[in-house]
């Protein structure tokens, strides 16, 4: 059984190879069809008189034309790998230590960069301390809001995410670099497993586990990677969040 390694990093990236082949073939298939047809077409068009102008019948393109269409759907619903959903924009969690920037429209005395504390927290005029981990941008922008409505009519408010520095994974057991990972973006299992070098030899490829906190309390996910790595189950492969620590036995 193959392992991730620096060597083949890059393939592990793109877990949905086998469903690119099957692409591939039937966009192959596709051409195959097509020209088959207009092999048809061409050798009635040579069967007719000499002068005569051939024109083909509604009735024959038409079949070609469902079947190209069919296929073509098919080929593109196979294209896009069955893991896990792309995250919806806005989705992003704060985090601690991430940098964020808020403001109240014409409220200069109200525009502040805030750093969110290893708590979680942060603190702000005439609102005082506030969570922001774990909150969307939205959710924190609404939650200030709500406050400042005690001393401002109607305030605009906006928060945004300045520097991300709480989105972090951790990868422990046996891969060649486990640690911390700081990730500006969104990654998945696979590609964490890429950044902390690949499994080691003596890995359980099969019994790998994302752990998550939830609400205070832990949730489990499963992650076979002899699966994965074959094109199954690609579902397990999970976009993960910041705080996830991906344990390899």
């Amino acid at each position: 059984m193959g392992r991730l390694t620096h060597q083949h990093r890059s393939s592990a990236l793109w877990p949905g190879s086998d469903s690119q082949k099957i692409a591939k073939n039937r966009r192959s298939l596709i051409v195959y069809v097509f020209a088959r047809m207009m092999m048809r077409t061409q050798s009635a068009m040579r069967n007719k008189t000499v002068g005569r102008c051939f024109e083909p019948p509604v009735g024959t393109w038409l079949p070609v034309l469902l079947i190209v269409a069919s296929l073509l759907l098919v080929t593109t619903a196979s294209a896009q790998p069955r893991g896990s959903a792309a995250p919806v924009a806005g989705s992003y969690r704060i985090g601690p230590e991430d940098i964020l920037i808020i403001s109240v429209w014409k409220e200069e005395a109200l525009q502040r960069e805030v750093l969110v504390r290893p708590d979680g927290w942060i603190s702000f005029p005439l609102v005082g301390d506030v969570q922001a981990a774990g909150r969307t941008t939205k959710e924190l922008t609404n939650e200030i809001r709500v406050r400042l409505t005690r001393y401002i009519p109607d305030p605009v408010v906006t928060v945004t995410v300045k520097e991300i520095a709480g989105n972090k994974i951790f990868v422990i057991g046996r891969v060649n670099k486990p640690g911390e990972y700081v990730i500006g973006r969104y990654v998945d299992v696979l590609q964490a497993l890429a950044l902390a070098g690949g499994l080691t030899p003596f890995a359980v490829e099969k019994k790998i586990k994302i752990v998550r906190k939830r609400n205070g309390k832990e949730v489990v996910y499963r992650f076979n990677y002899a699966e994965v790595e074959k094109g199954k189950n690609l579902e397990q492969n999970i976009i993960l969040q910041g705080g996830d620590v991906v344990v390899v036995p």
